[in-house]
């Protein structure tokens, strides 16, 4: 019941995502961090089968870091989405990759922006996106309650309002969220949002 979101405002872009590891009926970890930190200025929240939502972003994450290392220059947001979406597409006619993406930056020249990748190599720069489960309720109250120009405070607002219809919606909710900001200040994690811990295993 995987739940990822996102959404740009006045000078920062934010993602959400939920943290719980799950296969089949059981659930191996709450504490998944499904957002990675592309670079100091992108972040690739991401949804889908575990490994390869794990190997595909780790691999977009090396190659992004290649190109910089090589050329001296960071790819801008634009260009790490269609590269992203082109490796997609590319595995989409070999071995295709079952990961949903959204990945957030903020570029100097054009500001925040996020972009919207599906698993089938679908591309969308958009203000406001969702994947998994939770898009039915997220999607609709940012249809309500987003505008642009948001403030921090006000998207952290709408983001908690999001976590909070899926865990009281959702019929298996997941219990803990991260959420972290990308804006001129770089990409960090800002808050999780944790209604389990999980218990630390006593020495045998």
């Amino acid at each position: 019941m995987e739940c990822v979101f996102g959404l740009v405002g006045n000078g920062f872009a934010i993602v959400a995502a939920d943290t719980s590891a799950v296969h089949s009926i059981l659930v191996h970890k709450s504490n998944e961090d499904k957002i990675m930190v592309l670079d100091s200025h992108k972040l690739v929240a991401a949804s889908g089968e575990s490994g390869d939502r794990v190997q595909f972003t780790e691999y977009i994450q090396k190659n992004v870091a290649l190109y910089q290392f090589r050329n001296g220059i960071p790819l801008t947001t634009a260009a790490a989405a269609n590269f992203t979406r082109g490796e997609l597409a590319t595995a989409l006619r070999k071995n295709p990759y079952f990961v949903n993406i959204l990945l957030a930056g903020y570029d100097k020249e054009t500001g925040p922006s996020l972009y919207y990748i599906d698993y089938i190599a679908t591309l969308h720069k958009v203000d406001k996106g969702a994947f998994g489960y939770g898009s039915y309720f997220c999607l609709s109250l940012m249809d309500r309650h987003y505008h642009s120009g948001m403030t921090v405070d006000e998207a952290i607002e709408l983001v908690d309002k999001c976590i909070m219809e899926i865990r009281s919606r959702l019929v298996v909710a997941p219990p803990n969220f991260v959420i972290k900001i990308v804006d001129k200040d770089g990409a960090r994690e800002y808050a999780w949002r944790e209604s389990v811990k999980d218990t630390a295993v006593p020495a045998a």
